[in-house]
């Protein structure tokens, strides 16, 4: 049945070129003998008209004219038809010179019948497009024809033009565009595919209610936390909904599409602007390469799972302990990303024989060591899991990647490991250790640093939403505590790129830019909602928790920080171990070390553990927090 469909469809479409180009050809005597066409020349078409049109249909045949669909036709479809008609009068004209040297023919009557073939074949499709996607209405499921919403759009730059041109190209979108509001003083007046820049954003509110604005949509991907503020600011006060696009971080594939609409989220005020990603670089380390990534299935993990896909790695290795989320990621890559090129790895990176296993079978060159256990005060109260999970499976981890020749080994750690209060900082400063007191070897081992993870598992984010959907309160622990924050994609963006950079031993440090107060991030969260901060809703400020700071620090005070050529990253290079004995001295004290934590932890000896941590890490100070057993 579909293949009668397309095959009537087809001929249809052929008919109709056939008709226009016999009218075109018409046309052209008509003009060229001013209408005064007499037997002669009726003779001469009548003779010619039939293997002109063959000729000009085959050549649109091979020019693909009619595998498009008329009501998507674009640029490509119309230079496409500009090239068939050029290439068809050509061959034209010269089988016609080859034949006769143009004797009984009129040498202007090709020209001109080229003119209005152009013209009626392009026009045609052109039409159709029109009459297809320019209706301002849709039948909703009982028949019923729904008005569209009207829509502006902040924004008309290329992100805004693709959003107009999705909406013109589906006739079924709820959405009709009525204008844009642009800051930029030379796009005032001006128009995008029919649609007018109506005014300024500051002009917004004014311009939403002369027009009748039923919704608003943000376009401006690349827009900077303070430019996001205000665009924000100016939408709440026109009381109508406004959503946006995604920022350039998210859209890795750099495709802008109106399926990517969601509401306004506390990332988009943060305005962490677009990562420069050297991708040719990062793809000589991944293309065709097998990636392992532990904590596959967490934030970070995820993440450096859905990116390192665009480069194309010959194999990817997922090795996570939790169940759900391990499948999640899977069938994420399978059914969302398509990707299928992968392995999932149920099991803990402490476990020896997998873990050595998993490496002799998979032969992984690059290894990403995203997985730990990383809630402050869960850790500090169960801090053997610290060791286990965090220190443990690190150094198990190290072990085989030197053991099965990995070229490049990535731990994501934390700026809670600069000059550590609690159990979780510590530990991860320690595996900061482990990899740096490996580096002389031939795996190049490295590290990289950063904050807080808007919208990471345990982000307290998802925490105040829920508490402002039930009303409140919101609980902030102080009034003045701040703390470093970017995006998901921004991290594992920079974790790509500095792996890239890393010699060995080097800990990389994300620039986080400006730490922003918990208190303030309420705020926006509450307002974001659509309630006022302390009137609708509460803040409630309940104290400190166990071993949390007021402050957030990316470095230590005496640390050799230097920058690289990436404006985003710092690195900061351990100079205290040599290729000495003094190198084997300390690679020998730490693996004791770690086996008398492991000790205490098997014991579930909380104040041991946290005695040793204090003798490994001098600048960890140790909290009073009572542990669970």
């Amino acid at each position: 049945m579909k293949k009668i469909l397309i095959s009537k469809n087809l001929f249809v479409l052929i008919l109709a070129d056939a008709v226009l180009l016999a009218i075109s050809y018409f046309l052209a005597y008509v003009v060229r003998f001013e209408a005064h066409i007499g037997p002669r020349e009726l003779l001469v078409i009548k003779q010619t008209i039939v293997p002109m049109l063959l000729c000009k249909l085959a050549v649109f045949y091979f020019f693909n004219l009619y595998r498009g669909m008329w009501r998507y036709t674009g640029i490509v479809d119309l230079l496409n038809v500009i090239k068939a008609v050029l290439v068809s009068s050509l061959i034209i004209i010269t089988v016609v010179l080859m034949l006769s040297r143009f004797q009984g023919f009129s040498r202007s009557i090709f020209v001109i019948d080229a003119v209005f073939s152009l013209i009626l074949i392009a026009g045609i499709r052109l039409v159709i497009r029109l009459l297809l996607s320019t209706t301002t209405f849709s039948l909703n499921n009982n028949g019923i024809i729904n008005e569209h919403k009207k829509m502006i759009i902040i924004g008309a730059g290329d992100a805004g033009e693709k959003v107009v041109r999705e909406i013109y190209d589906n006739p079924r979108m709820k959405y009709r565009v009525v204008g844009f509001v642009d800051d930029d003083k030379n796009k005032l007046g001006k128009q995008i595919h029919g649609i007018k820049v109506l005014g300024r954003i500051d002009e917004l509110k004014e311009v939403v209610k002369k027009e009748g604005i039923d919704e608003i949509l943000i376009a401006a991907p690349s827009a900077v936390g303070k430019d996001m503020r205000r665009i924000v600011e100016i939408c709440d006060a026109t009381k109508i909904p406004y959503k946006t696009l995604p920022g350039m971080g998210e859209l890795i594939d750099g495709k802008v599409s109106i399926k990517a609409i969601r509401d306004v989220s506390y990332k988009d005020l943060l305005g962490r602007p677009p990562v420069r990603l050297e991708n040719n670089k990062i793809s000589e380390f991944l293309k065709n390469k097998c990636v392992l990534i532990t904590g596959a299935g967490g934030s970070i993990g995820s993440e450096l799972c859905r990116q390192i896909c665009t480069y194309r790695p010959s194999l990817l290795v997922l090795f996570d302990a939790g169940e759900s989320n391990l499948y999640s990621i899977q069938m994420e890559l399978k059914h969302v990303v398509t990707y299928i090129k992968y392995r999932a790895v149920l099991g803990r990176i402490q476990d020896k024989a997998l873990v050595d296993e998993v490496f002799r079978k998979y032969k992984p060159d690059v290894v990403f060591h995203a997985a730990a256990y990383k809630h402050v005060p869960l850790v500090e109260r169960n801090p053997w899991e610290a060791v286990y999970s965090n220190i443990v499976g690190t150094n198990t981890l190290v072990k085989a990647a030197i053991a099965h020749k990995v070229d490049r080994f990535v731990l994501v750690s934390t700026d809670k490991a600069v000059r550590p209060t609690n159990v979780m900082g510590a530990s991860k400063r320690i595996t900061e250790k482990i990899v740096q007191s490996y580096s002389s070897g031939s795996t190049k081992f490295m590290a990289v640093r950063f904050g807080n993870v808007i919208g990471s598992s345990g982000s307290v984010i998802p925490l105040y939403r829920h508490q402002i959907e039930k009303g409140g309160p919101v609980t902030v622990t102080h009034p003045e505590i701040t703390r470093f924050f970017m995006t998901i994609e921004e991290s594992a963006q920079l974790i790509l790129q500095a792996f890239t950079m890393g010699e060995g031993g080097e800990i990389f440090i994300l620039e986080m830019g400006t730490p922003v107060k918990i208190v303030d991030m309420a705020r926006d969260l509450i307002r974001l909602s659509g309630k006022e901060p302390d009137i609708d809703i509460e803040i409630k400020f309940i104290g400190l928790r166990p071993g949390e700071k007021l402050y957030e620090e990316l470095i230590t005070e005496g640390e050799g920080i230097v920058k690289t050529e990436h404006e985003k990253i710092l690195v900061l290079r351990d100079e205290s171990l040599s290729g000495d004995t003094e190198y084997y001295n300390k690679l020998n004290r730490l693996d004791e070390q770690i086996k008398e934590l492991t000790h205490l932890a098997d014991m579930h000896d909380a104040k041991g553990i946290k005695s040793k941590l204090k003798e490994i890490v001098p600048e960890y100070t140790i909290s009073d927090d009572e542990a669970v057993v």
